[in-house]
């Protein structure tokens, strides 16, 4: 049987990304202004906290004291994952970066796309940490680095196969590994409590659809590497990587909104 020609090219991702940019940032806005308008009305704020070690002179040993350095509010601080990736879209299209941008394309390589994942990506699992009570700003500062490094190892699997006769995995399992810990970190604070019955509902709701298509992310760069159906073609695998993150951070975002409009 004959391989159907794709019928992704580099003008309909050009179009595509253009898309996107503009339905991120329509959300963005709508995120920012109406979670600033919430805050008057019902401040929802998450504290940072630090800990440290301090002599108590009663008892006379050290002990660990923690102290509240700041409080996030999670209505507003959505858009900025929202924003980030109307900008990494807005930038593809460009004249000059569009061409570095196919060109890479070409080569099975999307740098963009990774680092933008980078920082994105880390804001959004930070919130999800944040609402199962991880307030500790060393454990969040490791959980973005862990979730940063797991994304730029996807770049390192893309670079480092353009020098490989058969696809080497390396990058692939490393990343997987790293990514492994912050929800290891999220599912410790969910279990640690006990208190299941008393977990809003939509934090569960963000917890289930959030590492559903976390996951689907690796699976998509192996169909990709395995050639598989329409994955033999990487444009239809980059479509994919960008519906993704239009639908996780969608969902993401609007189920966090709705639960700050929670009494």
């Amino acid at each position: 049987m004959q391989q159907r020609a794709s019928k992704i090219t580099f003008a309909y991702l050009r179009r595509f990304n253009g898309i996107m940019s503009g339905l991120h940032f329509v959300q963005a806005v709508i995120m920012l202004v109406t979670g600033l308008a919430i805050a008057n009305i019902r401040d929802f704020r998450l504290p940072f906290t630090v800990s440290f070690l301090t002599y108590d002179q009663t008892i006379g040993t050290l002990v660990t004291e923690t102290r509240n350095i700041g409080n996030l509010p999670i209505g507003a601080m959505v858009s900025i994952f929202l924003f980030l990736s109307a900008i990494a879209h807005f930038l593809v299209v460009l004249p000059g970066i569009n061409s570095f941008y196919n060109d890479r394309l070409k080569k099975g390589i999307n740098h963009f796309r990774w680092y933008e994942y980078a920082l994105s990506s880390s804001v959004m699992i930070v919130i999800i940490a944040m609402l199962f009570g991880v307030y500790d700003l060393g454990s969040i500062i490791l959980i973005v680095g862990l979730n940063a490094t797991m994304n730029l190892c996807g770049l390192a699997m893309e670079v480092h196969n353009q020098t490989t006769s058969k696809t080497n995995w390396i990058s692939f399992i490393i990343g997987s590994f790293a990514g492994a810990f912050p929800w290891a970190i999220i599912l410790m604070y969910f279990l640690g409590g006990g208190n299941f019955a008393q977990i809003p509902w939509f934090v569960y709701a963000i917890l289930g659809s959030y590492f559903v298509l976390f996951n689907l992310f690796p699976v998509n760069m192996v169909l990709q590497y395995k050639k598989v159906g329409r994955w033999k073609d990487y444009l239809y695998g980059e479509r994919g990587y960008i519906l993704l993150s239009l639908f996780a951070k969608t969902i993401l975002a609007w189920l966090v909104f709705a639960g700050t409009m929670q009494p």
